[in-house]
């Protein structure tokens, strides 16, 4: 009888804190959610990183009379930057799922995403307490912002791929099509006083409506499918699946912008907007701001901005998706068919496995030149800020280890789910086992029961 409470304590784990000072491998916290094999993604995570904080940088450090240049840049190549990010950073959840999918329980995968997923929008609605909306300051609670989204992208890609692939594309441009619709339903529904419509607003576009949930959630179901596809060519390895890999990435891209541009949805990419035109404005469509800042000049008159270049959009989003996938086909053919590397693109890629933290920690010296910089000299100090990270970061993570940074923090809180999920596993093993040695247990009876009748 003593066998089993034996077989039980060495079963046990250890208690949860000495679990969680055991030391993190460094690769985990910079390369958590990385193809690892498919360099080109790191680098375009870090391509992009370096063009959010060029973008957020210009905001704050550019003078009055250069801001235009921000305006007019952000607004084409908005893609490279922010888009670009969410996108891959969406695509990318699909390695933290696969890569572990036969390996260990469900269930931990889910509680390690799960965790993640919340640490990132705990991470987001902290950097988003306070905002201006209609020139006045107020106190947000929930926003849709870049890190908010992502960690919310998180946990609904991992009930997303649950889903078959013929179904996540249609449920997907369902979602594309019919948001800008919905949005304005629900505005005029919040503005008209209708407290239901008030309230379901308040969810889907947020007092920081800059990525609402609708329609970019129909990236968690779009960015999946593609990220099987990578995941899939990863496995293979070969020359011919990464060929094929490109075409597909490469043909589709192609596909989404012609329709953002040129196909009316219900009306056609390239028609000129302004916070006029559209309803709810700048406060439904921030991004409309950006024409307002390009127009502060008398160089040349911008009557409008394209559709498809207003987030929120069904252009946009189809142009946005497209643009990344097109993007990704031809650095993943430079880079991991080609094989072309280098320093720069070396020094991308780690940016790319520390991005979470880059973006959260490039805000520390935003107010250092306020409003100061000419076009030049933002330049060049912005430049210079970006490498001054990037050490910063090397330092941090090769000498420091990582403690305390946003990936550390992901991934340690993560343990605690990995933690739980190895709980339930080991206790449904014990209890299976107990179940059969119960069972053993009755059918010796019943076989006694029926010898001693024989008899």
């Amino acid at each position: 009888m003593s066998s089993p409470a034996i077989s039980e304590i060495e079963t046990e784990s250890p208690p949860l804190f000495n679990y969680l000072k055991q030391e993190i491998p460094l690769e985990d916290i910079r390369d958590y959610a990385s193809p690892r094999r498919i360099q080109s993604i790191d680098f375009l995570k870090g391509f992009a990183i370096v063009f959010v904080i060029l973008a957020h940088t210009a905001q704050y450090w550019l003078d009055p009379s250069s801001r235009y240049v921000y305006g007019l840049l952000y607004a084409l190549l908005d893609i490279l930057g922010p888009s670009l990010f969410v996108f891959l950073s969406a695509l990318s959840v699909i390695f933290s799922i696969k890569r572990k999918e036969g390996i260990v329980h469900p269930k931990i995968i889910r509680n390690r995403i799960f965790t993640r997923g919340i640490v990132m929008i705990v991470i987001g609605m902290l950097t988003n307490l306070i905002a201006i909306v209609d020139g006045k300051v107020i106190l947000v609670i929930f926003g849709w912002n870049i890190i908010t989204f992502i960690g919310f992208s998180q946990i609904f890609s991992f009930y997303i791929l649950k889903l078959k692939k013929k179904w996540r594309i249609i449920i997907g441009l369902i979602i594309i099509v019919f948001s800008p619709a919905l949005r304005a339903i629900l505005y005029e529904g919040k503005e008209a006083g209708n407290l239901v419509l008030t309230f379901f607003h308040y969810i889907v576009t947020s007092p920081t409506p800059h990525l609402t949930l609708l329609p970019w959630v129909s990236i968690c179901f779009i960015s999946t499918i593609f990220g099987e596809y990578i995941f899939e060519a990863m496995n293979k390895g070969t020359n011919d699946a990464y060929v094929g890999l490109f075409r597909i990435f490469l043909v589709w891209g192609i596909i989404f912008i012609i329709i953002g541009i040129f196909v009316p949805l219900p009306s056609f990419g390239f028609e000129l907007q302004t916070p006029f035109t559209m309803i709810g404005g700048l406060s439904e469509y921030p991004h409309l701001e950006l024409l307002l800042i390009a127009q502060n000049q008398i160089y040349f008159e911008i009557p409008g901005m394209p559709l498809f270049l207003i987030r929120g959009t069904s252009a946009n989003m189809f142009y946005n998706q497209g643009a990344a996938l097109t993007i990704i086909a031809l650095f993943f053919y430079l880079i991991d068919i080609k094989k072309k590397e280098s320093d720069f693109t070396n020094m991308l890629r780690y940016y790319g496995k520390v991005s979470l933290s880059l973006f959260l920690i490039h805000f520390i010296f935003m107010p250092l030149f306020s409003q100061q910089l000419g076009i030049a000299l933002f330049l060049i100090i912005s430049l210079s800020y970006i490498g001054f990270l990037g050490i910063f970061m090397y330092i941090w993570m090769e000498y420091a280890k990582g403690i305390g940074s946003p990936e550390y923090l992901i991934v340690m809180l993560g343990r605690i789910g990995e933690k739980s999920g190895q709980a339930v596993k080991k206790t449904t093993k014990k209890m299976y086992t107990k179940i059969k040695k119960l069972e053993k247990v009755k059918k010796m009876e019943d076989f006694m029961k029926k010898l001693s009748k024989d008899e």
